[in-house]
């Protein structure tokens, strides 16, 4: 019988059987999604969760909703309340121009390595994500000088040392890349700009933490998620 029976009197019993489930056999991965694959699976992963956290800030500047007290309904702004709190709320203090600042410098000693490798390197592999890295950062470059200029950088002094920033070269270190060619030079770059990019992700991860400035906020999205994709590049050309 397939469903339940009532004997006579009307007290029912329970089916005498439990259907089983069919076994279903384990589908082997397929070709090309080993390692690397799950590295590229996790980079876009985080990077779609970047996103999506950033675009809820937007959303919730653009269309004005404030949460509110525990137990109280969300508050929504007139546009009018909405641009004012948008404009105090994403007012750049003074961890997000140090950041600018920093990270500027930061990438410009990355370019200067970068430059080494077409001439020095032996590996391909290795030139290209040299190359690689040059096509992100330089832009970044530009788009954060872009962001001082329109926030007047210029006249809010920050102080930050050289040998504070995080995965920075020493000089000596570069005097030594300077000279290496080959397989030497190979060795030592990956070495150096695996450091410098952790040291870079730290600096983004403090400023999502200690900054005010939506804009900023996104430029470090995209470092942390630009520069552990190419962590995990490099690692594997070791």
């Amino acid at each position: 019988m397939s469903g339940d029976s009532c004997a006579p009197g009307g007290r029912c019993v329970a089916p005498s059987y439990i259907p089983r489930v069919p076994y279903a056999p384990h589908t082997p991965c397929a070709p090309g999604r080993g390692l690397a694959g799950g590295r590229r699976a996790r980079a876009r992963r985080l990077r779609l969760r970047l996103g999506f956290r950033a675009q809820v800030r937007r959303d919730e500047r653009a269309f004005g909703d404030r949460p509110g007290k525990p137990g109280e309904a969300a508050e929504t702004l007139s546009a009018a309340d909405a641009a004012k709190q948008r404009n105090e709320d994403d007012s750049p203090n003074a961890a997000d121009f140090a950041y600018a600042r920093m990270m500027i410098e930061h990438h410009t000693q990355a370019l200067e390595m970068t430059a080494l490798a077409p001439k020095q390197a032996a590996s391909g592999q290795v030139k290209r994500l040299a190359a690689r890295i040059s096509a992100a950062q330089g832009p970044e470059i530009t788009t954060m000088k872009g962001w001082l200029t329109a926030h007047d950088g210029d006249k809010r002094a920050t102080e930050h040392r050289h040998e504070a920033m995080p995965g920075m070269a020493t000089e000596a270190q570069l005097r030594e890349l300077r000279a290496a060619r080959g397989k030497a030079f190979d060795t030592l770059f990956l070495k150096l700009m695996i450091t410098h990019h952790d040291g870079a992700i730290t600096m983004a991860t403090e400023v999502k933490a200690q900054g005010n400035n939506i804009q900023v906020e996104e430029m470090a999205d995209d470092v942390i998620a630009q520069q552990t994709s190419e962590i995990s590049r490099m690692r594997a050309l070791r």
